[in-house]
């Protein structure tokens, strides 16, 4: 029995730039952390006493015999990528819903494909996973997604996460002292809009835009190196959350699926009662809203925006991790 477990991811800066179509002609980066907030994913062989061969529980079931009956796309492209034989019994369960803007179905990803790889007795780095969980994403299941969230996944932490050429990366962690990094904890705020949607369809329409939004993509690439500078300093946090504010203006010129009515509202009344910046996390449309704010606005903040869930959430470092190994009932 494996089990694993691997974080989810709040992006703060460079959001767009992960994308294939911009970072092979220029170089992207992002900001990020990996939150306490998880997916979990137990695996085991099947014993062979079953009329189907994989039994995979997550939100539905499914009772198969082929790779290739596989509704769920993850499971059944990572099972063809791993070349798996044996039947298996797969379970995912998350601290929070998917399609919300945190990154999980690359956290999924990661997770199902590290836990695999422990099933089969072998150990594989941090840059493998990330790298294989993209190319399973982008390459064989098709979606129009971004690099980032397979890289905060795997490694785990606050980083910056730069990408040039096919699929080169590197990741920097930023460090800071516990005392500041405590203290942007503070400023931050989650709250769930209340819907969830398909961050796929969001990105395919920036994708077709992305020749006509290179000032734009490029600008949001600027603030990444400003927005660690003001972290690795003594100064003043306010100004992170100042850019975090112009980032936002920013992302939703990239496409009108970005923002609704709703969500501008939630924005809008989040700026009237104490919040600095903020944004919608991951493509749009829907899902989490981060806000910076001042510590002594919180309450405010919080009655104000009264109707949406209020999410508590601490940093993560960890990354994916192989949590419980067994090899009794493996």
């Amino acid at each position: 029995m494996i089990i694993n477990r691997t974080p989810l991811r709040i992006s703060f800066f460079g959001g767009g730039t992960d994308l294939p179509a911009y970072y092979k002609e220029n170089c992207g980066a992002v900001i990020s952390t990996t939150i306490n907030k998880y997916c979990y994913i137990s695996c085991r062989r099947l014993p062979p006493f079953f009329e189907y061969k994989h039994r995979i529980v997550y939100s539905k079931y499914e009772h198969v015999n082929e790779i290739d009956e596989i509704i769920h796309p993850s499971i059944r492209e990572t099972f063809r990528f791993m070349k798996i034989g044996d039947g298996l019994e797969i379970h995912c369960d998350g601290d929070l819903p998917a399609r919300t803007g945190l990154g999980s179905s690359s956290s999924f990803t990661v997770g199902l494909l590290h836990a695999l790889y422990a099933l089969k007795g072998k150990m594989v780095s941090k840059k493998r996973l990330a790298l294989e969980s993209i190319y399973i994403e982008q390459e064989l299941i098709k979606e129009n997604v971004g690099s980032q969230d397979q890289v905060a996944a795997a490694f785990g932490g606050l980083n910056k996460i730069a990408f040039n050429g096919n699929h080169n990366i590197d990741v920097t962690p930023i460090t800071i002292a516990k005392s500041r990094k405590q203290a942007f904890q503070d400023h931050l705020m989650l709250f769930f809009t209340g819907f969830s949607r398909f961050a796929s369809d969001i990105e395919a329409d920036k994708i077709k835009k992305i020749s006509k939004k290179k000032d734009e993509l490029d600008t949001l690439y600027k603030m990444v190196d400003e927005a660690v500078r003001i972290l690795s300093e003594d100064g003043s946090l306010i100004d992170f959350g100042k850019m975090l504010h112009e980032s936002w203006k920013i992302k939703k010129s990239l496409s009108e699926k970005v923002s609704t009515s709703h969500i501008d509202d939630i924005y809008e009344t989040a700026i009237r009662n104490g919040a600095i910046g903020g944004k919608i996390l991951g493509a749009g449309g829907g899902g989490f809203v981060l806000f910076f704010v001042r510590p002594d606005q919180r309450d405010k903040l919080r009655e104000a925006l009264g109707s949406l869930l209020y999410v508590p959430f601490g940093f993560d470092t960890t990354g994916s991790q192989i949590i419980f190994y067994s090899e009794t009932g493996v």
